[in-house]
């Protein structure tokens, strides 16, 4: 009776084991659910008040909406298809398109000091890679070696109080969002980059030549600003 219980323990314990690596199998090691930043463009000739206000019922409270001339843009946080399907019912007629190939981003860990404002505002910018190919790479590679090579460029960023600047890519268009402390402007801070930082100077300069106006810009007008909605 005793060896009886004994061998039922252990096919009981066995058992369990068994589950357990049943689950582990099918169940890989989970990575948090980070929720990446993300921007999604709506080209929309309606530029009513009726529009913005339609669009904004779609989103969510972490989520903003920019416009310049008929590019509506949204970002946020984990902007999944849902919201796309939702745009697609409500303005079959627009073309949409989503910003999640995010190849650059600066934020506090790079700075002596690493804490963050509270509140923030995001500015948003939109521009153009030139066609060449060549060139577009070029520009992918220096965005990829700046901390390292060019380091001087995020310490303009972290001396001129920016809390993040994220480059996404859509084919040769880009966007790009800084974000600032809540209560200051872009006009206050950026001259704060390249204070005593020639080396800046020195990027932008050479960036220039990458970089050119969407369609609609003016003559000489690289990089534009959407305004908030």
């Amino acid at each position: 009776m005793l060896k009886s219980s004994f061998f039922k323990y252990i096919s009981l314990v066995f058992s369990f084991w068994m589950m357990v690596q049943v689950y582990a199998c099918q169940s890989p090691k989970q990575k948090p659910d980070v929720q990446k930043p993300a921007i999604i463009e709506m080209l929309y000739q309606d530029t009513s008040e009726a529009t913005i206000n339609q669009l904004k019922a779609l989103l969510k409270e972490d989520e903003h909406l920019f416009r310049w001339k008929t590019h509506f843009v949204v970002y946020g946080k984990g902007l999944n298809s849902a919201l796309g399907d939702s745009l697609k019912m409500r303005f079959p007629e627009a073309e949409l398109k989503q910003y999640d190939d995010l190849f650059y981003e600066f934020n506090h860990s790079y700075c002596t000091d690493t804490t963050t404002a509270k509140d923030w505002e995001h500015i948003l910018l939109t521009a153009n890679l030139v066609a060449d190919t060549t060139l577009q790479n070029e520009y992918l590679k220096y965005h990829a070696t700046q901390f390292k090579e060019w380091p001087e460029v995020s310490k303009g960023f972290c001396n001129a109080s920016f809390q993040q600047l994220l480059l996404f890519k859509n084919g040769r268009q880009l966007m790009l969002v800084i974000s600032i402390p809540k209560g200051k402007t872009l006009d206050e801070l950026n001259p704060k980059t390249t204070q005593n930082n020639p080396r800046v100077n020195e990027w932008n300069k050479i960036m220039s030549k990458y970089q050119e106006g969407i369609s609609g810009t003016a003559k000489g007008e690289t990089w534009v600003f959407f305004k908030g909605g």
